[in-house]
């Protein structure tokens, strides 16, 4: 790992926190519901079987690597809630299966394509072979009897990206590090012009002006 890999990157909106938003007019009650059920989500699987739990906590790994300096935002309990709770998009690529089926299968498949080139599962991988199969799956290169009903191109944008992705900008970690402040009910926004921000929003922070940003986004309710 170089020097520049183990130096966690300067926030853009350093000081800001948008839990500080709970009780302003920024948030409302549905909002605070939202988020506190997104903050105490059960960080051991309820939908996925421990196998894979395991292979998706480390695809999520690989997919978002996370800040330094803070608790990583849970992605695979969110994923597992999610499915858990059978809440979808309210559409789908027909050539999928389900969510709830296509991403037990996707998993194994994956598994299996670990097995067959590595003698191991996806989770126990170096992170270059994981790397690997990721770039394979989303090539659609990966062939394996097991992806059957599941092709693997597919699985990758509209499973895998999506979903984790669409994850972790659920949350307010997220939220926090790139100075959204929320729903935009009931409070809105005002100053529509670019360039321009409302009180109650974060500022970014300019090249050597990092620590007046900082005092800016402490005080953004």
């Amino acid at each position: 790992m170089t020097d520049q890999e183990r130096t966690p990157p300067t926030s853009r909106y350093p000081g800001y926190d948008v839990l500080r938003k709970r009780h302003t007019p920024s948030w409302n009650e549905t909002t605070r519901r939202a988020v506190d059920e997104r903050l105490s989500v059960t960080r051991e699987p309820t939908f996925f079987s421990e196998a894979q739990w395991k292979t998706l906590d480390a695809l999520c790994d690989r997919v978002i690597q996370q800040p330094a300096g803070r608790a990583a935002v849970p992605l695979a309990a969110l994923v597992d809630a999610r499915l858990q709770r059978n809440q979808g998009d309210g559409y789908r690529d027909a050539r999928l299966p389900p969510a709830r089926d296509a991403w037990p299968r996707g998993l194994a498949a994956l598994d299996a394509e670990a097995h067959a080139r590595y003698n191991v599962p996806f989770h126990q991988l170096e992170c270059g072979e994981q790397d690997t199969l990721i770039v394979k799956m989303q090539a659609g290169e990966l062939t394996g009897a097991e992806w059957n009903g599941v092709p693997p191109k597919l699985f990758f944008t509209d499973r895998v990206m999506h979903d984790i992705c669409g994850a972790y900008y659920s949350h307010p970690d997220a939220w926090s590090e790139i100075g959204f402040g929320g729903p935009a009910s009931p409070r809105g926004y005002v100053r529509l012009i670019a360039g321009r921000r409302d009180p109650w929003e974060a500022v970014e922070a300019k090249p050597g002006g990092e620590d007046d940003a900082r005092r800016e986004n402490e005080r953004v309710r």
